[in-house]
C-alpha cells in the first residue's frame, strides 16, 4: 500500500513539472547593476551578480547614431563598454543585452545632459600650429551666468585623458580657450577628443562634446618656403619647397594655391592650384609674363580647408635687357631704312652724273642759279659757297668763260669754242650743268666744285 502511495505522489509531481508554465525573464531579478555613464570618457560600465553569457551593449543617440561593442572587463569584475564617436550632450539611451541561465535580460539606461539651456560653450573649434603647438577656443553660452568656470578635457588614441593646464581668459575673465605646448609623439593615425564642461554657483552647466578630431586635418601649415624664380629666355621658373608639417605625409597630400599677378590681371583670374611634388615647380610662359609681375602661394591637407598663410610676395618680370634686345633690329632697320632714303634723294641731285666726281647741284630751280645751294648741301658748305657767289648774271658768266668754258655746259649762250681750255681750266663733259669760275679778265680760272653729294668727296681743286 505505501508503494502505491509513493508512486501516486511520484507521479502527481511529474506531472505539476511538465505542465507548469515558465516565467517570462522580466519576472525574474536581473543579473545587472550598477548601469553608470561616464559622459567625459564617453564610457558605460556595470556588474553582475551572476555568471552571464552572450553580452553586448548598444547606444541609441537622437543624432542617429548608433553602435553595438561587445563589453570588456576589468580585474575587479568591472565591465564596461566606450563609445569614442558617439556625441552624448543631446542625450542617448544606452542598453546592455546578456543572457544568464538561459533566460535572456536587457537593463536600458537613459542619459540626459543636466543643465541650464544656453549655458555651455559654442563654436568649439581646434587648430595645431607651428608643428608642436595646439589652440582651442570657444565663446561662452548666451545663456551662461557672469561666474562661469570652462573647463576642457583632451585625450588621444595615445594620450590619457587630461585637463587643459594653460587656459586663455576673455575681457571679462571668462575662459575661452586653451593652449597646448605639449601634444606628445605624433603619429597619423591620432585622434583628440575634446569635452568641454563648467561649473556655476548659479546653476548646472550643460557640457559640450564632439565627435572625434582627426589630428592630420586640424593642422594649419607654415607658408610654403625657399621659393626661387628663374628665367631661361623662354619661361620663368618658379620652384619651392614644402613646409615642416607635424605628420608624415606624402607629397600629393598636399594642395597649393598659387598667386601670380601681373599689372593687367585680376586677383580673380590669375590663381593656379596644384597638388604637392618632387620638387615643386611652376612654368610660367614668357608671354604671360610682364615687367613687374608678382608670385605668391599657400598650402594646406587635400582633405581639409585651413590654408595656411601667403608666402611673402616674390617680385619677378622680363630682364631689362630683353627689352634694349627687342628694340635693337627696329632701330637698325629704321637707320638703315633712312640711310638708304637719303642716299636715294642725294643722287637725285644729279642725275646723269654718274661718271663725274663730286659734281651736285639742284635740278630745277637750281638750274636757274648756278651758284645756289643742292638739296645735299650741310650749312657750313653753303656759308662757304655763298662767300664765293660773283655778282654778274649767270648768262654773262657763260659768255665771259672765252675758251675756259667747259663743253656739254647749259649757262653758255653760244656754242662751245673748237680750241682747247687754258692753261688753268679744268672740265668734264657729259653733265647736265658744268660751270666755271673766274676773275673778270683772268686768263684762265680755277675750277670750283660744287657741294659734293652726300657720302661722295670734292673734286681736287
Amino acid at each position: 500500500m505505501a508503494a502505491v502511495l509513493h508512486l501516486v505522489t511520484f507521479l502527481v509531481v511529474l506531472k505539476s513539472a511538465c505542465c507548469a508554465q515558465p516565467r517570462p525573464a522580466q519576472d525574474k531579478i536581473s543579473p545587472i547593476i550598477n548601469m553608470q555613464l561616464d559622459s567625459r570618457k564617453k564610457m558605460l560600465t556595470w556588474t553582475y551578480t551572476r555568471n552571464v553569457s552572450d553580452q553586448e551593449c548598444t547606444i541609441d543617440t537622437p543624432t542617429a547614431y548608433s553602435a553595438t561593442v561587445k563589453p570588456q572587463v576589468t580585474e575587479d569584475h568591472t565591465y564596461m563598454c566606450t563609445f569614442p564617436n558617439s556625441v552624448l550632450h543631446r542625450g542617448a539611451n544606452l542598453t546592455v543585452n546578456v543572457t544568464c541561465d538561459g533566460d535572456v535580460f536587457l537593463q536600458v539606461l537613459t542619459f540626459a545632459n543636466p543643465g541650464r539651456e544656453g549655458s555651455g560653450a559654442v563654436n568649439f573649434s581646434c587648430l595645431i600650429y607651428n608643428v608642436c603647438f595646439m589652440n582651442c577656443s570657444w565663446a561662452p553660452g548666451p545663456a551662461a551666468p557672469a561666474d562661469v568656470k570652462y573647463r576642457l578635457f583632451w585625450a588621444s588614441r595615445h594620450e590619457a585623458d587630461a585637463e587643459c593646464v594653460h587656459y586663455i581668459l576673455g575681457p571679462t575673465g571668462t575662459r575661452v580657450g586653451c593652449h597646448f605646448d605639449q601634444l606628445g609623439k605624433p603619429q597619423r593615425t591620432d585622434n583628440y577628443f575634446f569635452l568641454v564642461n563648467g561649473t556655476s554657483r548659479e546653476t548646472a552647466i550643460p557640457f559640450l562634446d564632439f565627435t572625434p578630431f582627426k589630428a592630420v586635418q586640424i593642422e594649419k601649415y607654415d607658408p610654403p618656403r625657399n621659393i626661387t624664380i628663374t628665367y631661361n629666355r623662354s619661361h620663368h621658373i618658379i620652384r619651392w619647397e614644402h613646409p615642416e608639417i607635424r605628420f608624415d605625409l606624402s607629397s600629393h597630400m598636399l594642395y597649393y594655391e598659387l598667386d601670380i599677378q601681373t599689372p593687367a590681371s585680376s586677383a580673380e583670374t590669375n590663381r593656379v592650384f596644384q597638388r604637392g611634388q618632387d620638387p615643386n615647380v611652376y612654368l610660367m610662359p614668357s608671354s604671360a609674363t610682364r615687367a613687374k609681375s608678382a608670385f605668391r602661394v599657400r598650402v594646406r591637407y587635400m582633405y581639409n580647408r585651413l590654408w595656411s598663410e601667403w608666402s611673402p610676395t616674390q617680385r619677378f618680370g622680363l630682364p631689362e635687357q630683353d627689352f634694349s634686345g627687342a628694340l635693337v633690329g627696329p632701330v637698325v632697320g629704321t637707320a638703315a631704312l633712312s640711310a638708304l632714303v637719303l642716299m636715294f634723294l642725294c643722287k637725285r641731285c644729279a642725275p646723269g652724273l654718274a661718271g663725274v666726281r663730286g659734281r651736285c647741284v639742284s635740278p630745277g630751280r637750281d638750274a636757274q642759279r648756278p651758284w645756289g645751294p643742292s638739296r645735299c648741301a650741310s650749312p657750313r658748305q653753303v656759308l662757304r659757297e655763298a662767300q664765293d657767289v660773283p655778282s654778274h648774271p649767270a648768262g654773262e658768266e657763260g659768255n665771259r668763260q672765252g675758251p675756259h668754258a667747259h663743253t656739254g655746259g647749259r649757262l653758255g649762250r653760244g656754242p662751245p669754242p673748237a680750241g682747247p681750255p687754258g692753261p688753268r681750266g679744268r672740265g668734264h663733259a657729259g653733265g647736265n650743268v658744268l660751270t666755271g669760275t673766274g676773275t673778270r679778265g683772268d686768263g684762265g680760272s680755277r675750277l670750283r666744285p660744287l657741294l659734293a653729294p652726300c657720302g661722295v668727296s670734292e673734286i681736287d681743286k
